[in-house]
């Protein structure tokens, strides 16, 4: 994402009017330079990245702004799940064309995001494509040295904590689409527009990276759906997991889903696109990891506990029985 003294191409007019106003870190040049600088003092660098591709991540008429701010976002989610604090991003574009009226809200919710998380644009690249809209952002964040908190690191007999409730987003999806949950929700708009809205617009917890780079022996974050992550999550650490179903954190609006039985315990834990941190906390932490999301807002539960094997990670209902699973997450290919 350069802008030289040259004669401006329609690439650097583009650049110039929507993304030199919001790169405003002094490591960013105004956008004028072919790379960046990240000035760090002895901490160790994250890095992360994340496409998000028009028809598989986002709705082509999902508003710009929206879809601006899920692309830094689900990058944020990554971070705060490894106990960084995020320093900086930068952002590859593609375009089919270069629209004001899309571009101007795209840019506006980008900068704002970046602003809210202390996270500036650095620079990055804008391409023209015949297909999809595509936006790809590789996000960096700091820590103390050896301090990234991996998937790797879970042990037998700790908890299995997740943050703010799972599910909401496949289901706001469903709504978008017209599906069941749009026709049982259909005279409840406060309950549409919450899940929607949980859909469009992930909620990274940054503010808990401290406390997850402080308690948690293993993390990652929920994205493709938490029976699929908590099984990587497992696989990574060489352990498995017993989780209580009924100890999921939901929505009021998901748990009247469940009630009424227009949803199973399926569509909630491998919907995907929750964003929440899942981490294995051990026992002697787990009270003052609680007390420390408390203080910055943040919900979390205690639903399983991390047992040895190599199995898959058990779902149990009421009664203690397990719950057969056809799918644990969304799946690219």
């Amino acid at each position: 994402m350069t802008d030289s003294n040259k004669p401006a191409s329609g690439e650097d007019s583009l650049i110039a009017r929507y993304f030199r106003p919001i790169a405003t870190d002094p490591g960013a040049f105004g956008l004028g330079d072919d790379a960046a600088i990240l000035k760090v003092s002895g901490d160790d660098i994250v890095v992360t990245t994340d496409a998000i591709v028009e028809g598989v991540h986002f709705l082509s008429d999902d508003p710009p702004d929206a879809i601006a701010r899920k692309a830094l976002r689900v990058n944020l989610s990554d971070l705060a799940a490894k106990g960084a604090i995020p320093t900086g991003f930068v952002l590859t574009l593609a375009l089919r064309e270069a629209n004001d009226a899309w571009l101007a809200p795209f840019a506006r919710g980008l900068g704002e995001d970046a602003a809210q998380f202390g996270c500036p644009l650095l620079g990055g690249d804008t391409v023209s494509t015949p297909g999809p809209l595509m936006i790809s952002i590789t996000a960096f964040g700091r820590v103390p040295p050896d301090k990234m908190v991996h998937r790797s690191g879970a042990k037998p007999g700790e908890r299995i904590v997740v943050t703010g409730t799972i599910g909401d987003a496949a289901l706001g999806l469903d709504i978008l689409r017209g599906g069941a949950v749009a026709a049982v929700l259909a005279d409840d708009a406060a309950a549409k527009e919450m899940l929607v809205g949980r859909y469009l617009v992930p909620q990274p917890r940054n503010a808990l990276a401290n406390a997850v780079r402080d308690h948690a022996s293993a993390a990652m974050d929920v994205s493709d759906g938490l029976a699929g992550d908590l099984a990587k999550l497992c696989a990574a650490s060489g352990v498995s997991a017993v989780i209580d179903a009924q100890s999921i954190p939901l929505s009021a609006a998901a748990a009247t889903l469940i009630a009424r039985r227009a949803i199973g315990i399926e569509a909630i834990v491998s919907g995907g696109d929750d964003y929440e941190i899942l981490c294995a906390i051990p026992e002697n932490r787990f009270e003052a990891f609680a007390q420390a999301a408390g203080l910055v807002g943040v919900a979390v539960t205690s639903m399983g506990t991390v047992i040895a094997g190599p199995s898959v990670p058990k779902f149990l209902d009421a009664q203690g029985r397990q719950i057969a699973l056809k799918r644990l997450s969304y799946s690219h290919f």
